[in-house]
């Protein structure tokens, strides 16, 4: 979607952009693009994220919607996985993190004082870049979520839920005849896959990822890509990557950052083909990052 300096104004806390602020040079004078989304499953408005007295986030508004990926790039420092972790209040666990603005929820404020994290860190699923399964058998790897959120009836019930989020995952074939067996004896890219099954077995509807496939090899990489775009039918996604082939080949939008700046997002074909922002384009085209 083409948005305009004026639009950009409009739509966005952080200012409008002029042809003349691009001429002039790469310095961040407010995001450009359209930072709404039709159809917004989370909104965040004016997010500002403080370590103590420095400041890593600042002002970043941005929509992740229904049923769409979107890819956060930039260089290392430049605040994605930071911005990620706000989502679904990780960054409550750092001490002396500090995060304003408005990010909510289904047109929840997730940073309400009344609410209770617990039920949010389900509903907005997190995957990390090392995969992560818990020292036990891969069935209750994926069964603990549901058991601990009282989301089945019966061990039947269970059973079924973990064999659907296993085949989700694209996991179920390879390993429906060794469930009972530890979860850390799988291969790195089957974890990852297993911790993708544990996220989804507790009904999420949005799903982070943070460099999940950091750490993996190109085959098991291509299958957690394949596994992404199938997930997109029923979840939101947004995933932090240093690939941007990655990010071309999984986002429907892409959000570039830059030392804490959120600078430009739009469509990842036009952000990969015709980034409007100099800072993007130096990014995009090798010359820094």
């Amino acid at each position: 979607m083409s948005t305009t300096a004026a639009e950009v104004g409009r739509a966005t806390p952080t200012g409008a952009i002029t042809a003349a602020d691009l001429e002039k040079d790469r310095s961040f004078k407010g995001t450009i693009g359209d930072i709404t989304s039709p159809n917004a499953r989370m909104v965040c408005r004016d997010v500002n994220v403080y370590y103590g007295d420095k400041q890593a986030i600042k002002r970043v508004s941005l929509d992740i919607g229904k049923n769409e990926v979107v890819s956060m790039i930039g260089p290392s420092g430049c605040g994605k996985s930071t911005f990620l972790r706000c989502l679904n209040r990780m960054n409550d666990t750092i001490p002396g993190c500090r995060v304003t603005g408005l990010i909510a929820l289904d047109g929840v404020d997730v940073y309400d004082k009344k609410l209770d994290v617990v039920p949010l860190r389900a509903q907005v699923g997190m995957v990390f870049q090392k995969p992560n399964p818990f020292p036990k058998s891969i069935y209750e790897n994926v069964a603990y979520g549901p058991r601990i959120h009282g989301l089945t009836n019966n061990k039947t019930e269970l059973d079924e839920l973990v064999e659907t989020s296993l085949r989700k995952a694209g996991l179920w074939e390879e390993v429906k005849d060794r469930l009972d067996q530890p979860g850390t004896g799988l291969s790195g890219g089957q974890q990852q896959r297993l911790c993708i099954a544990r996220t989804i077995a507790v009904s999420p509807e949005v799903i982070l990822m943070d460099e999940p496939c950091s750490a993996l090899d190109p085959i098991a990489t291509a299958k957690i890509e394949e596994l992404i775009d199938e997930l997109r039918e029923n979840y939101s996604i947004a995933i932090v990557t240093h690939s941007m082939q990655q990010a071309a080949r999984v986002s429907q939008r892409t959000a570039y950052f830059h030392l804490g700046d959120l600078v430009e997002v739009g469509e990842t074909d036009q952000i990969f083909t015709n980034p409007q922002h100099k800072l993007t384009e130096d990014y995009i085209t090798g010359r820094f990052g």
